[in-house]
């Protein structure tokens, strides 16, 4: 598993005054910079040594988001009055319920 393919972003910390770099599939690692670039490199390398360390460990290493399947469907709770409540929104705009929701949803 190559590093760069891991899912990245960087935000900025106010109360840090830095940037934080931060990896979705490592949620426990973060990286401190003055620059942006240099958080965004930051969590890349301390990911990579990470990865390095679990193979070495014979563990598991997370599947980088980017690699992995999805269906398009997943499965919500919600309480019955709200569901019919959407069921009648959707029919009054004469669309399907998925539909509706996935639109809410985008």
């Amino acid at each position: 598993m190559n590093a760069q393919h891991y899912t990245y972003r960087v935000i900025w910390s106010e109360e840090d005054g830095e940037f934080v770099g931060l990896c979705a599939e490592f949620p426990g690692l973060s990286w401190l910079a003055p620059k942006m670039e240099d958080a965004l490199g930051g969590i890349a390398r301390i990911v990579g040594r990470v990865v390095r360390d679990l193979r070495k460990q014979g563990e598991t290493v997370p599947e980088p988001i980017s690699a992995r399947r999805y269906s398009g469907r997943f499965q919500v709770r919600i309480p019955p009055q709200r569901h019919r409540l959407l069921a009648v929104q959707a029919a009054e705009q004469g669309i399907s319920l998925n539909r509706l929701v996935s639109d809410r949803l985008a």
